[in-house]
């Protein structure tokens, strides 16, 4: 039996029992798949920012606390975008159907990644 955490994700999401928060935008799930959050950007761990990506003001450390608060521990659901170096790209809502993605680009810590965010919007609701 399913409970209040395990409810079936619709149909073009899988679940991802969150493990740990790796950074601001890539988190890794209990079955090992290693989720990179769609459209997102955040300053790497180092506080640098890789040539030709976005580059917000925040801190990675603020950009990983925000994401650690809104998905670790949890189940969420994940609707797969693509691949990218081994992980998943895919939008994220909390159980309370929060979308992860928009909450961390509305929160100031990361910034849209308007190029994959032309492919599938992000905060559509």
């Amino acid at each position: 039996m399913l409970s209040h955490r395990e409810a079936p994700a619709p149909a073009d999401r899988f679940l991802c029992d969150v493990a740990y928060v790796n950074d601001g935008d890539t988190l890794r799930c209990k079955d090992g798949t290693r989720v990179r959050l769609h459209a997102v950007a955040a300053r790497e761990a180092d506080e640098t920012c890789s040539p030709g990506h976005p580059c917000p003001a925040a801190s990675a450390a603020s950009a990983t606390a925000e994401l650690h608060r809104l998905a670790a521990d949890r189940m969420i659901s994940c609707e797969p975008i693509g691949q990218s170096y081994n992980r998943v790209t895919a939008i994220c809502w909390t159980p309370a159907q929060v979308e992860i993605n928009c909450a961390m680009i509305r929160s100031g810590t990361t910034v849209v990644w308007a190029k994959f965010d032309r492919q599938r919007p992000l905060c559509r609701a």
